[in-house]
């Protein structure tokens, strides 16, 4: 098994996403990035802990690649905007990717130079690429939320969109009947 952490906008979203994915065996939502030592939802809200809205992924390598679990990452998500997703602004809404070793650091490089050379954004990609230090988990009640809060404003709104968008990034990904 391999992990790695992604945060692009509010955690909520990569949740819903990643926890469908054949080959993902655990999700788990959380802060990182930042400077403050366990810090609540409350605290990560103010933008003053440094930290972002994160999902830690565990997947088995031999269903589903890192390579595959990126291209997932820039397909549900605005790689092009400094601290926002959508109507979520702050910097713990911010674009990045947090590896768990040299070989997800190599495949998240050569998949945003591809992109950017592939003209595939009409902005440039301004995810920050850095090495996991802290991961802290999220509190109960933001782990699986789409699932527990299907009928909130926010679930119906943003994330529905994105959860039935992903059996076509699946298809193409060739994913779709894996696991």
């Amino acid at each position: 098994m391999s992990s790695i952490t992604l945060g692009g906008g509010c955690f909520w979203c990569l949740d819903a996403v990643y926890r469908r994915v054949p080959g993902v065996t655990e999700v788990v939502s959380g802060y990182a990035g930042g400077h403050a030592r366990d810090p609540s939802y409350e605290e990560v809200c103010t933008g003053r802990t440094g930290h972002a809205e994160v999902v830690r992924l565990t997947y088995d390598p031999e269903v589903v690649s890192a390579r595959q679990i990126l291209q997932l990452f820039f397909a549900f998500h605005d790689p092009t905007t400094v601290d926002r997703q959508g109507a979520d602004v702050g910097s713990q809404y911010r674009s990045i990717i947090l590896y768990h070793d040299e070989d997800q650091r190599r495949e998240a490089e050569r998949l945003m130079d591809e992109l950017a050379a592939d003209g595939v954004y009409d902005a440039p990609i301004v995810t920050t690429l850095a090495p996991l230090t802290d991961f802290y988990p999220a509190e109960l009640d933001h782990q699986d939320y789409y699932t527990l809060q299907p009928s909130r404003a926010y679930c119906r709104v943003v994330i529905s969109p994105k959860v039935a968008k992903l059996r076509e990034a699946l298809t193409q990904l060739g994913l779709v009947g894996v696991g």
